[in-house]
């Protein structure tokens, strides 16, 4: 008989690619959604569309991370096997405009979900999606699970209380319950407003003369960027262990806002130049002599994160996942998804770019 997997968040990106992933593994998967007005399925809709080419079709169930008789009324109807709390307010900036919200869906939602599993009485196994935004202000070089937290936004305050909750139930109740730390992780089904995505599909929109030109806030924050597609796989190895365990999930690679930009306009084959400085600073395409790329302060957060770096080591002797694209991959991969989506064709070639890593290896 089939696993059953219940997801909350299954229209997100990382909602999506784990629910194929899953199916892939003949698992029964039920997702959970939010009932409004309008239809936000457009990153699942192929797994309605192609039932034949899948092992099982998706089962959708209405709910909602804000009321808990929704959560246990859909367990009891699906008594899932694993249980993946994917949903979340998930946008830093927009957790300035939206604390309260922020901490009621995201932290205290987690809670609510933890707290039905446990009075329903079901052996489900728990994910909970964790953050590198609980690392914030960083106190080491690198992070890894031993790395205290320091929180620099709502919502990565709200992602730390989520954090300890599902600790304290697999300590107090001897719950299958485990974090998975994940670091940036982007495709090309990432939110728009993801500063990745805004950066790929605006260079699309650019190229067809659909915008003029991109507004950014710091480009000198430095993340670790992975490819969501691998970074599933990794949260489904974390349930499948004999014991529970909190994991990093990483490529251990930095690189800055300004790094990928300059690596989508070279996939691009946009040749540019730099000029001014700070909030002054743009970029002209030297081929049309427009710019099209400026800064914006409205972008800027109250408080920022400088930089985040991931030590995965723990998962990949424990788990046997490591991350396989490189950026200069991935920033190809939205780019070419991006230019479709806006129906013009992407140059294969690109830009070759003078001998600069984009990234710097964090181990030799």
């Amino acid at each position: 008989m089939s696993k059953k997997a219940l997801i909350t968040g299954v229209t997100g990106q990382d909602g999506s690619y784990l629910a194929e992933f899953l199916m892939s593994k003949d698992y029964e998967v039920h997702g959970l959604v939010r009932r409004s007005s309008t239809f936000n399925r457009g990153r699942i809709d192929h797994l309605f569309a192609e039932p034949d080419v899948q092992n099982l079709p998706l089962a959708l169930h209405y709910g909602d991370l804000g009321d808990s008789s929704s959560l246990a009324r859909v367990l009891q109807i699906v008594k899932p096997d694993e249980v993946y709390n994917l949903a979340a307010q998930s946008h830093v900036g927009v957790s300035f405009d939206t604390p309260e919200y922020t901490g009621d869906v995201t932290g205290l939602g987690t809670t609510r979900l933890l707290e039905a599993i446990r009075s329903s009485g079901l052996p489900s196994r728990f994910y909970q999606a964790s953050s590198s935004e609980l690392y914030g202000k960083a106190v080491a070089p690198m992070q890894n699970e031993e790395t205290p937290f320091y929180p620099r936004s709502p919502y990565g305050c709200a992602k730390a209380f989520a954090f300890y909750m599902t600790r304290n139930y697999r300590e107090a109740y001897k719950m299958y319950a485990v974090n998975g730390i994940l670091f940036n992780h982007e495709s090309p089904r990432r939110g728009e407003n993801f500063v990745t995505r805004k950066i790929t599909l605006s260079l699309a929109k650019i190229l067809a003369g659909r915008q003029d030109c991109l507004y950014l806030g710091n480009m000198e924050a430095k993340r670790d960027w992975g490819y969501a597609k691998e970074y599933v796989e990794g949260m489904w190895m974390m349930l499948q262990q004999p014991e529970p365990e909190d994991y990093v999930l990483a490529t251990g690679r930095e690189a800055s806002v300004r790094e990928f930009l300059e690596l989508c306009l070279d996939c691009a084959g946009i040749t540019y130049e730099r000029r001014g400085a700070a909030k002054n600073e743009t970029y002209v395409d030297t081929g049309t002599g427009k710019i099209i790329v400026a800064i914006d302060p409205y972008y800027y957060r109250p408080t920022e994160v400088d930089h985040l770096l991931g030590d995965a080591s723990k998962a990949e002797k424990k788990l046997g996942w490591k991350a396989q694209t490189s950026l200069e991959e991935l920033a190809r991969i939205m780019m070419e998804a991006d230019c479709k989506k806006m129906g013009i064709a992407f140059p294969k070639g690109g830009r070759e770019k003078a001998a600069k890593p984009a990234t710097k290896l964090a181990h030799s």
